[in-house]
């Protein structure tokens, strides 16, 4: 576990981990939405098969979206909204080509809204979109394993690290 400290506010602003399983990284999802309180966007980077969507079940859980609920990869749907204690937008940029389609979708609605907005292929979100954001990077270490880093952009996100690393 890796922690960088930012030493104008004392606040942590990355934390990594290693997750050694699937059941691991969403436990690590779940962990972050219990912190979760409403109007956060999380990003999601990573290759395929990385862990995005396990980590997106995960963070469903910790937001108390139903157990029935089939939390899959919004690839072809590009948003699949869930209800839970607050609701989650998740949405996939994988197949988003250029600007037209983005504003097709109409993101600004549910990036500015009281939910929590999840974006797997957040790099295809153009940079100047958001400007507050917890960036979540999975990156494979091995057939089992995942790094999982967390980034936070923005005050309230650095309050959700430094809470993240605290949960240890």
């Amino acid at each position: 576990m890796t922690f960088a400290v930012c030493n104008f506010h004392f606040a942590v602003k990355f934390f990594d981990t290693i997750s050694r399983s699937a059941l691991e990284t969403r436990s690590w999802g779940k962990r972050l939405g219990r912190l979760l309180t409403g109007g956060e966007v999380i990003g999601l980077v990573g290759e395929l098969g990385s862990g995005k969507t396990t980590f997106v079940r995960g963070l469903a859980e910790g937001l108390e979206v139903s157990a029935e609920a089939w939390i899959r990869s919004p690839s072809f749907t590009l948003i699949n909204e869930y209800e839970g204690r607050l609701p989650i937008y998740h949405i996939d940029l994988y197949r988003i080509g250029s600007a037209g389609d983005l504003s097709e979708l109409s993101l600004r609605e549910y990036l500015f809204s009281d939910g929590v907005s999840v974006i797997e292929w957040f790099e295809h979100l153009p940079s100047d979109e958001v400007e507050a954001y917890l960036l979540v990077e999975l990156a494979h270490v091995s057939s089992q394993q995942r790094r999982l880093a967390f980034t936070a952009h923005g005050g309230q996100y650095e309050e959700i690290i430094k809470a993240l690393g605290n949960r240890q």
